[in-house]
């Protein structure tokens, strides 16, 4: 899991994007790890080349944007090492010879080096700053010191380093000497990196950049040399590499054995279903009515704007402002939470029964939608029960349908009810903020949230708050696999696939429209159900694209309530979340009919068309600070001065 922390500033930053790791328990072959590194690193890495080539065309138009580009051509440098190794400084005369866990890499001369690091350091200076002068003079000098002195070619550097016996066997192998080393040499701690402050958060980003390339040479890097193994005397230091993890050191035993990657199975052609799958009409298909009892909201506790996107930027990633993720997603922040998930839903659930005023031993089911819990025995919902003192039920087991979850939630619901005649409690809760990892779409969109619904039974007479629910799943095999998590190509986080979201999103969106436009209105007053529909809350998934499907559908933007600019993408837990916030913002202030449809993951979807009283609806206000409300607004006056402001001053 890859958790957001908060640094002494009370800002959100996520390690796993600034400090590159790996999980390679997920890698099988040399090749897979190939493919890993060229997206991660090489993608977007200018080589030695290319800057230099840019610099005599006049292509950079400021200093931030060299800056990057030497950042990102160091990471590249770092592919391996930074991801696989750690580098100790070791004294020859001490070095193991015959151990198969210690490494020494043979380095090529960087012939051209000095012209490429010359032209570096020409051009900075007469490049204009873009935001502050004096900040980026202060990065430039760290990054600067590492990118001048370095001595080896990085094209071609293996990702499987030589023993030191395999080093030893060719006397013209070369490799780095260090004339002597300094153990307490500075470098930047963890809460350096963490408690990085600058305004301009593109610079932050690019700062703790700097600090993590500057920890990746801890040494006197000027004296450097490249050396001959016949020419290495007992008291010289070489940079011995170690596997970083117990990991790095399986994935290395494996190789040994040989590539062990297995082809992954193929899809057969989709076909379409024999004859549609009507809606479910609850009137008719039911003779236990259901009753929407209660609806509890539980936002995430920490906000986290597009601003704090930029500042979380990772290496990997192409440059994007924070107005340019809002112009993509519709999405301004999201709320994250500081709690586990299994505490997030346990708040709703207990809130849910309050509003209610239903007790444990009331309830008839539990039904956790979700598809971000790690938890698989128990349950997350026999877990709830547990915590809420429900002796027994007759049914609790986790749901996952993704971003369909309500609708798949309710469906099951009132199936239930019809068994047991007692409400059921339907827990909609999600926290991806410990699972996007440094993969930048899903960090753009996902969001942590829960919610839960009571739905119990209608008084004899009266009619349900429900009038259809609609599930659906599957599809072609790329829409299935649009939203994978976790995911061993991308280092197990979540990722997105964004064309075929948006195909399974419209093909799901236009047949939900059809249906409900073709199903009668239950009362016999209109021509359709869709022109009883009040408001439409969809799926919040990313408002630009809904908006673009809607408007193909032949849907208004005025007919569409979203929530998502201010509470990201929740999945599961996305419908209801927005649900309360149309009711809290005044949106829903009466009975109204709304319909909510879902699609996303798994190319799965479905719809409910329900009244929602805004009586049943238990409004709570975010346990948080809003976005630029509240919280410091600068490094906090006082806090002593760490070891970094030293090794930064010496770099300035």
């Amino acid at each position: 899991m890859n958790a957001f922390v908060l640094n002494r500033h009370g800002r959100p930053v996520f390690p796993s994007s600034i400090m590159p790791q790996l999980d390679f328990s997920t890698m099988e072959s040399l090749e897979q790890l190939d493919n890993v590194i060229r997206r991660d690193f090489e993608t977007k890495a200018p080589s030695g080349t290319d800057i230099l080539d840019k610099v005599r065309i006049g292509a950079y138009e400021d200093r931030y944007t060299l800056m990057r580009d030497v950042a990102l051509n160091l990471f590249w440098a770092n592919r391996f090492s930074i991801t696989m190794y750690d580098k100790r400084p070791t004294r020859w005369g001490d070095l193991p010879r015959t151990r198969t866990d210690v490494f020494l890499p043979v380095l090529q001369p960087w012939e051209d080096g000095a012209t490429k690091v010359a032209a570096v350091e020409s051009a900075y200076p007469a490049l204009p700053p873009k935001w502050d002068a004096e900040v980026e003079d202060r990065i430039f000098g760290i990054l600067f010191d590492v990118f001048g002195n370095r001595k080896n070619h990085a094209t071609t550097l293996p990702a499987v380093k030589p023993t030191v016996a395999q080093f030893l066997e060719d006397p013209d192998n070369l490799t780095f000497r260090l004339p002597s080393y300094d153990p307490d040499y500075p470098v930047f701690d963890y809460d350096d990196i963490l408690d990085c402050w600058e305004d301009v958060p593109e610079l932050e980003a690019l700062h703790r950049w700097a600090m993590v390339l500057h920890n990746q040479y801890p040494w006197d890097r000027a004296g450097v040399e490249l050396t001959r193994a016949d020419q290495l005397s007992d008291d010289d230091y070489v940079v011995a590499f170690h596997p970083r993890d117990k990991g790095v050191a399986d994935f290395l035993r494996r190789l040994s054995a040989g590539d062990t990657k297995r082809p992954a199975p193929r899809a057969r052609e989709s076909r379409q279903p024999v004859r549609p799958y009507p809606a479910v009409d609850v009137r008719s298909q039911f003779t236990v009515m259901p009753k929407l009892e209660a609806l509890v909201a539980v936002h995430g506790d920490q906000p986290f704007t597009n601003d704090d996107v930029v500042r979380n930027s990772s290496y990997n990633w192409s440059p994007m402002s924070a107005d340019e993720i809002r112009e993509k997603t519709g999405v301004e922040q999201r709320r994250y939470t500081s709690l586990s998930l299994e505490e997030l839903a346990l708040q709703a659930a207990e809130a849910a029964l309050e509003k209610a005023q239903r007790a444990p031993e009331e309830i008839g089911g539990v039904v956790v939608c979700t598809c971000t819990s790690s938890r698989l025995i128990p349950s997350l919902a026999t877990y709830i029960c547990g915590q809420l003192g429900i002796y027994q039920t007759h049914a609790a087991f986790d749901l996952i349908a993704a971003c369909a979850g309500m609708p798949y939630g309710l469906a099951e619901a009132v199936r239930i009810l019809q068994e047991v005649q007692r409400p059921v409690l339907v827990v909609c809760a999600e926290k991806f903020s410990d699972k996007v990892g440094n993969v930048r779409p899903s960090r753009m969109l996902f969001a942590d949230g829960a919610a839960a619904l009571v739905v119990g039974v209608a008084p004899e007479g009266e009619e349900p708050d429900f009038d259809y629910l609609q599930t659906y799943a599957s599809g072609p095999a790329s829409e299935v696999n649009s939203i994978i998590w976790p995911n061993p190509d991308f280092d197990n986080n979540i990722t997105v696939f964004g064309p075929q979201v948006k195909n399974l999103a419209g093909r799901y969106l236009t047949q939900m429209i059809e249906e409900i436009g073709a199903l009668p209105d239950p009362r016999g007053q209109a021509g359709s159900l869709l022109e009883t529909i009040d408001l439409i809350v969809p799926h919040q998934a990313n408002k630009t694209m809904v908006l673009q499907l809607a408007e193909k559908a032949g849907l208004g933007a005025d007919q569409l309530y979203f929530n998502i600019e201010r509470v990201g993408n929740a999945s599961a837990a996305s419908i209801p979340l927005a649900i309360h916030d149309a009711v809290r913002d005044g949106v829903i202030s009466e009975p109204v009919r709304i319909f909510a449809p879902g699609f996303g993951a798994g190319a799965v979807a479905g719809y409910a068309v329900m009244r929602i009283d805004p009586a049943v609806v238990e409004l709570r206000e975010p346990a948080a600070r809003d976005a630029g409300t509240a919280g410091p607004t600068g490094p906090q006056e006082g806090t002593p001065r760490r070891a970094s402001d030293a090794i930064q001053e010496a770099f300035g």
